[in-house]
């Protein structure tokens, strides 16, 4: 009876060398992906300059009763540390964290801090007070608190268009603040309404691409894959050039008389130029899923439908439809998934009207400075679409989606 082969020695050798072809893969994946991620989620809830910047004076307000104003130990370590930032250049930086949690006391902090004296002139109080009012009122002090706490909520609120007062209650903003929620919004909708018109007209694209002769659908198929040669910001362009109010197709209703000269139709820096150019650029992420499931699709199910007796819709409906429904998937998952974080589209094409939650996410990051909010709105963004996924893949299954 013949004994079974022992394993050599060196078997564990290609197993490690093949884990260790893809330790490039997941080192970049690492570098670009899950560290980002990981430091958009930190600061999103870390915020720590204000507490490094005034350790005393925050140590100094956590008995403070909140009612009226803080001692004269917070007066004295407030001025003492705010000198101190001065000197080190970081007192900007506090201004402005302040001034986030309370409008108008960046100039506060940052001309203390400017004309602090290097003594004061009776009391510290007296002093600060002397220099700007708003140090004589209780709110300035919450701000200051609220903006010293290093792990916070209050960009994930500010997000949410929500502000937290001072008793610890937590109320909607002011009604001129409300913005987020009003983005967010305008971003579902927008994503929904460029998927649905992604697969109203890729639908029948790629059905005609998949049915089609081969040489002629390689050239129908090299044509939509074409726009991925061309750059995303030169397609944008071209259809401000294209929706304008001298542009061509304006001219072109123009000449066939379907609008007046004094009445053309503004389709750009709005909502209609937004749903345009999105939809031209997203189009091609729903036709080749489409193609890549129905080019598997054999003639002969639909003909034997309708050898059975089935109408030209009832086969559609119940032989033809059910089978596409992996690329139907796949596709609407793509073209909102990318639909619901586009920047650069909406920015150019949208105007004021068309601008969606990652226009704001940029501002923050570009303009502002606010990291932590930028990072809040766009943990929010990350959390629906995961949201969305799993509802997805628990009422259709994930798994029924196809790429290929």
């Amino acid at each position: 009876m013949s004994k079974a082969p022992k394993l050599a020695t060196g078997d564990w050798r290609p197993r490690l060398r093949a884990a260790g072809l893809t330790l490039p893969l997941l080192a970049f994946v690492a570098a670009t992906f899950a560290a980002p991620l990981a430091t958009m989620l930190v600061r999103s809830v870390h915020d720590p300059v204000v507490a490094d910047a005034l350790p005393a004076t925050l140590a100094a307000l956590e008995d403070w009763d909140g009612l009226s104003l803080p001692g004269e130990e917070a007066f004295a370590a407030a001025a003492r540390e705010l000198a101190r930032a001065r000197d080190e250049r970081t007192l900007g930086r506090v201004a402005g964290r302040v001034n986030r949690v309370r409008s108008g006391l960046r100039s506060v902090v940052a001309v203390t801090g400017r004309r602090l004296p290097d003594g004061p002139a009776g009391s510290w109080r007296a002093t600060l007070t002397a220099i700007d009012p708003a140090w004589a009122e209780v709110e300035s002090w919450h701000a200051l608190r609220t903006a010293g706490e290093r792990f916070t909520a209050r960009h994930y609120l500010a997000a949410l268009d929500l502000r937290r007062l001072p008793d610890g209650s937590v109320v909607r903003q002011e009604a001129d603040r409300r913005i987020h929620l009003r983005l967010f919004a305008r971003t579902l909708w927008v994503s929904l309404g460029v998927t649905f018109l992604c697969l109203l007209l890729g639908y029948p694209l790629a059905h005609h691409i998949a049915h089609a002769p081969s040489r002629r659908a390689g050239a129908l198929l090299a044509l939509v894959l074409v726009p991925f040669w061309t750059s995303l910001l030169v397609r944008t362009t071209s259809w401000i050039v294209l929706l304008q109010g001298q542009g061509v197709v304006n001219d072109l209703l123009v000449g066939i008389g379907l609008v007046p000269d004094d009445g053309r139709l503004a389709l750009v820096y709005n909502m209609t130029g937004t749903f345009i150019a999105m939809t031209h650029v997203l189009l091609p992420f729903m036709v080749l899923p489409l193609y890549s499931v129905m080019r598997a699709i054999p003639r002969s199910h639909m003909n034997a439908a309708t050898s059975l007796g089935a109408s030209a819709p009832q086969a559609f409906a119940r032989v033809y439809w059910p089978q596409t429904l992996p690329g139907v998937g796949a596709g609407c998952l793509l073209v909102f998934i990318l639909a619901i974080g586009y920047y650069i589209t909406p920015a150019l094409v949208g105007g004021s009207s068309g601008q969606l939650i990652s226009n704001m996410v940029a501002y923050h990051m570009q303009t502002s400075l606010n990291w932590g909010l930028a990072a809040a709105l766009s943990a929010i963004i990350l959390a629906c679409v995961l949201g969305l996924y799993l509802l997805y893949d628990r009422v259709a299954g994930a798994e029924r989606a196809s790429l290929a």
